[in-house]
């Protein structure tokens, strides 16, 4: 826009939201909710009936319930700060530092309860196994149900998406996805619950139930490693190879154009930024290198700059 011989330059914007932001805040909530119900459940029934492994389910999804009350607090802080200047590329990467906290979390809660478990197998407390075995059902039920609702956002299908010839998806949600994760691995200590349980009421093998207990810690620690890492990766701004090998493969295939330095990172859900540093020949400038990476749609932020 042109007023006399004075232009307005519009100010780049910084928000990198997910597309789904809105939908997965209200899925991640209504999981909460649930899961929060049955959480206070299995803790009591688990202390009342004596099972180790109905209190390891338990635990395992208090720490679900902590971790997505996290990243629905994280979806609420992201939208309301997403035009704030005091953030330089805005708030999509709020996400992966719940979900870093989230691990850290999980990881303590995983290390109390193998070592409880421990405890228990050393020396067996009396269990409440036909009690015990019902709660633990409908915590296998409520884990379905939240499984189905946050696999019907970006969890449940986000690692199908291709965006490109690279075959790499770049459009999940990866705060969503990891909650889906953790509401499997949920459903897997629930059925380990269960199975100890029966065993135990059905053929005495009461040794079975600590066993379960720490076959349940090692999955929520497993769980806690897998969310620290990939968060991590996000955080410290690891670069995205498959967008690096994108622009490489686009700027070489012209043969007047040479890269000097190279940086592409994630700074949303499905937002990239870049900065391109390169040597050119004839009248290739850098309107003109910028034109040719447009196609890559996963940059949002792209600055280019000549080098010396």
């Amino acid at each position: 826009m042109s007023t006399g011989s004075k232009q307005t330059i519009r100010e780049h914007e910084h928000s990198f939201l997910g597309s789904s932001h809105d939908e997965n805040a209200r899925r991640t909530r209504s999981v909460v909710a649930l899961t929060f119900v049955m959480m206070v459940a299995e803790i009591v029934a688990g202390y009342l009936t004596g099972s180790m492994a109905l209190l390891a389910d338990g635990f395992h999804m208090a720490t679900h319930a902590g971790a997505l009350g996290i990243a629905a607090f994280a979806y609420a802080y992201a939208k309301r700060n997403a035009g704030s200047r005091a953030f330089s590329f805005g708030t999509g990467k709020v996400g992966e530092l719940a979900g870093f906290a989230s691990a850290l979390i999980l990881a303590i809660v995983s290390l109390a309860i193998g070592i409880e478990s421990a405890l228990r197998l050393v020396r067996p407390t009396h269990v409440e196994f036909g009690q015990a075995t019902i709660i633990a059902a409908v915590g296998l039920v409520v884990n379905i149900v939240s499984a189905f609702l946050l696999s019907s956002g970006d969890a449940g299908h986000g690692h199908h998406d291709h965006h490109h010839h690279h075959g790499h998806s770049h459009g999940s949600d990866n705060n969503l996805r990891s909650a889906y994760v953790h509401v499997l691995a949920d459903a897997l200590t629930s059925i380990l619950a269960i199975a100890a349980l029966l065993a135990g009421r059905y053929l005495g093998w009461v040794w079975l139930d600590p066993v379960m207990g720490i076959v349940g810690s090692v999955v929520i620690a497993r769980w806690a490693w897998t969310l620290m890492r990939d968060t991590t990766a996000v955080l410290l701004d690891k670069t995205d190879e498959h967008v690096a090998d994108e622009i490489r493969e686009i700027l070489q295939s012209h043969g007047d154009a040479e890269i000097a330095d190279l940086h592409v990172w994630q700074i949303g859900p499905e937002a990239r930024a870049a900065i391109v540093s390169v040597r050119t020949r004839g009248d290739v400038t850098t309107d003109t290198i910028r034109a040719r990476l447009a196609p890559v749609h996963e940059v949002m932020h792209l600055t280019v700059e000549a080098a010396l």
